[in-house]
């Protein structure tokens, strides 16, 4: 199969198009197969059509009749018929970034070591995904039923203030476990009494791995005055002003807690490889989304609480969900 720019661009000869499952290859002599063809169209398409001299940011069938002249097609509803046939369509697109971490793979690697720990330790080693959400009194729009026509479903909000509140939130990637604490900001005191719970939650645990993205507070050394001394081979991300010594307060509050808590950064900017981010989502799916009580905040609380208290000994079905169920 050619592996070039080359096979995709103009000037290659016509080659003839198949008319039934007896026909001769869909392209010959360079793509013997459908998915051949498919793979030269989809080497077209996403590409930057400047890169074409081509003076817009996303393909037409003008511009790929052009490009791709070895389609040997010459009208617009003959091309689209033929994307359809290789199951190539016209779809909205979704945010996308990509981690501009150089050790992202290497870091992903150091996170499949200690979950591999944590499932063969028996409870020696624990090792939670854990992470912070942020929601607000308002609710969120979101699609819901309702009649056709003009009518839409509502967001009914209150007339008080968009009150926010932190969630700082823990999952067991062996038994699905969650541990969560709200509050109405998460800062270094808050993060410490978390990770204090979560230690009495495992008080035999000799290590207890905690794999999380690279919000600086994590790594705020009034924070890790209170835990074990780091063995990450990582740097910790941190804002320049900051001091690299814990204050006076914290050594004195938290200097012989010791929490034998190792924090494992994940890859910077790449919320997809935490699976609690699938947790929040299901969360604001069946409670934040066009909720109806924005004007009852006390209540949105013990709704978020309720939903999350389901699995505190664990769940089968929320590790199916974020994808760290293991096939047995």
């Amino acid at each position: 199969m050619p592996g070039s720019a080359a096979f995709a661009c103009r000037g290659s000869p016509p080659f003839p198009f198949d008319r039934d499952a007896g026909a001769s290859p869909l392209f010959p002599p360079h793509y013997q197969q459908n998915e051949e063809a498919k793979e030269a169209l989809l080497h077209v398409v996403r590409r930057d059509p400047h890169q074409f001299g081509i003076d817009r940011a996303r393909w037409t069938h003008q511009d790929l009749l052009q490009v791709c002249d070895w389609l040997r097609l010459q009208t617009a509803g003959g091309l689209s018929h033929l994307l359809d046939r290789l199951g190539i369509h016209y779809k909205r697109g979704r945010d996308y970034v990509h981690s501009p971490d150089p050790d992202y793979l290497e870091k992903l690697r150091d996170v499949d070591r200690i979950v591999e720990l944590a499932r063969a330790s028996f409870g020696r080693i624990v090792a939670l995904y854990q992470d912070e959400l942020t929601y607000y009194r308002q609710p969120t729009l979101a699609s819901a039923y309702e009649t056709a026509g003009p009518c839409q479903p509502l967001a009914r909000r209150s007339h008080q203030a968009n009150t926010a509140t932190r969630i700082a939130g823990a999952l067991n990637l062996v038994d699905g476990r969650v541990y969560y604490r709200q509050s109405s900001h998460t800062d270094v005191r808050e993060l410490v009494r978390f990770y204090h719970q979560i230690r009495e939650a495992y008080p035999q645990a000799e290590r207890i791995y905690l794999i999380q993205d690279n919000w600086p507070v994590h790594f705020h050394p009034d924070l890790l005055v209170a835990l074990a001394p780091q063995e990450s081979r990582w740097p910790m991300y941190r804002p320049q002003n900051w001091s690299e010594e814990p204050s006076a307060k914290a050594r004195k509050q938290w200097e012989g807690l010791c929490l034998p808590i190792q924090l494992v950064p994940l890859p910077t900017y790449a919320s997809w490889t935490n699976p609690i981010e699938k947790l929040w989502r299901w969360l604001r799916q069946d409670v934040l989304h066009l909720h109806r009580l924005a004007g009852q905040l006390p209540r949105l609380r013990e709704a978020v609480s309720h939903f999350l208290d389901r699995f505190a000994f664990g769940s089968q079905e929320l590790l199916h969900y974020v994808g760290l169920l293991v096939p047995v």
